[in-house]
């Protein structure tokens, strides 16, 4: 008779199938095999299985790899970015509270608070919304938030994070996920 946990089996289709498909999506995208349209779909089919996997799992003790606090900045009301980090976020295990669109400095600080994020997620496509990611970082400092923070954004650049004091920096989803992990695991 074979025996086997359930649980120790649900991971096993969360890491190794879904996880680790979308780490293959993400790797194929940064290398210009796939595209966003593709992206996209991955992460919407990802999502179908989260949701499958998650109320079984939670009979469980599965456990997450941390929560991340995401919205796009004051003044910007675009989130097709933002949902694809979000969804791969959720993806590869963190717990994403998804602020939306047009978020205020303060609901960043409160989110991060009230959810103990270990990384808040800024997402800004006009460069006319890009003061807001500093305003946000300034009132994280200013609140003594033991949080992470990191950029991206079609304006946003290296450059750019340096220069507001963020985190880290992202030109695309795949690579804020790593970037997440690598600053958590720090």
């Amino acid at each position: 008779m074979v025996r086997f946990s359930l649980i120790a089996f649900l991971k096993t289709i969360l890491n190794e199938g879904l996880i680790g498909a979308m780490d293959e999506v993400g790797k194929k995208f940064s290398e210009g095999e796939l595209f966003v349209p593709e992206m996209l779909m991955a992460a919407q089919a990802m999502k179908g299985g989260l949701g499958i996997l998650k109320p079984l799992l939670a009979e469980g003790t599965t456990e997450s790899k941390g929560t991340v606090v995401i919205g796009t900045v004051k003044g910007d009301l675009h989130d097709i970015g933002k949902n694809l980090v979000a969804m791969m976020m959720e993806g590869a295990g963190f717990n994403v509270v998804d602020l939306g669109v047009d978020v205020e400095a303060a609901k960043f600080v409160e989110a991060a608070q009230a959810n103990k994020a270990k990384v808040v997620a800024l997402s800004a496509l006009l460069t006319t919304t890009m003061p807001a990611m500093q305003a946000t970082i300034d009132a994280i400092k200013e609140a003594g938030l033991a949080v992470k923070t990191i950029v991206g954004g079609a304006p946003v650049t290296q450059a750019f994070a340096d220069q507001i004091k963020a985190d880290g920096y992202s030109d695309d989803a795949p690579g804020a996920v790593e970037l997440a992990r690598k600053l958590i695991a720090a």
